[in-house]
C-alpha cells in the first residue's frame, strides 16, 4: 500500500462522517457522537498526514510550495472547528457552520486528491510511498489509541 491509498481510505470514511453530520438535527445525541468522531478524525489525519506526507513533500522543490497549502488549509479547519466547538448544538447558525467544514474538507480532500497526489507521486521514490503509508497508518493508530 502507498500513502497515497493509505490517505484516501481515510478520506472516504471522513467524507461519510460529514455527509451523516450534516443531517443531524438540533442538539441530539447523534449530532454530538459524529461531530466528536469527525472533530478527531480530522485531527489525527491532519497530525498524521502533515508528518508523513507533507514533511518529506517540503523537502522536495517540486512540491514544497503544495504542502505549504495544504498545511495552510488544515489551519483553516482547525479554525471551523474552534468556531463549531463554540456554537451551541440547538443554535441555527450550527448547521451552517457544519455545512462550510463538509465544503472546506471536500475540497481540500478533492484537491489533495487531484492534484497534490499527483505531484507528490513525482517527487517521491516508490520505495518512500509504501515507507511513509507505514509511517501515517502507525501514526494514526496511535493517535486512535489514546
Amino acid at each position: 500500500m502507498t500513502i497515497f491509498e493509505a490517505l484516501r481510505k481515510d478520506h472516504d470514511i471522513q467524507r461519510d462522517l460529514l455527509a451523516r453530520l450534516v443531517e443531524t438535527h438540533g442538539d441530539s445525541t447523534e449530532r454530538d457522537t459524529l461531530y466528536k468522531q469527525v472533530r478527531a478524525e480530522l485531527k489525527y489525519h491532519a497530525n498524521a498526514e502533515e508528518r508523513a506526507l507533507y514533511l518529506p513533500m517540503m523537502e522536495i522543490d517540486l512540491t514544497q510550495e503544495k504542502a505549504r497549502h495544504s498545511v495552510a488549509e488544515h489551519h483553516e479547519i482547525d479554525e471551523l472547528i474552534e468556531l463549531l466547538d463554540d456554537t451551541d448544538y440547538s443554535a441555527s447558525n450550527w448547521l451552517v457552520h457544519a455545512k462550510e467544514l463538509q465544503h472546506l474538507v471536500t475540497h481540500h480532500l478533492d484537491e489533495e486528491e487531484q492534484e497534490v497526489f499527483q505531484m507528490a507521486g513525482r517527487g517521491l521514490a516508490d520505495k518512500q510511498k509504501q515507507t511513509l503509508a507505514g509511517e501515517y497508518q502507525q501514526e494514526m493508530q496511535r493517535q486512535r489509541a489514546e
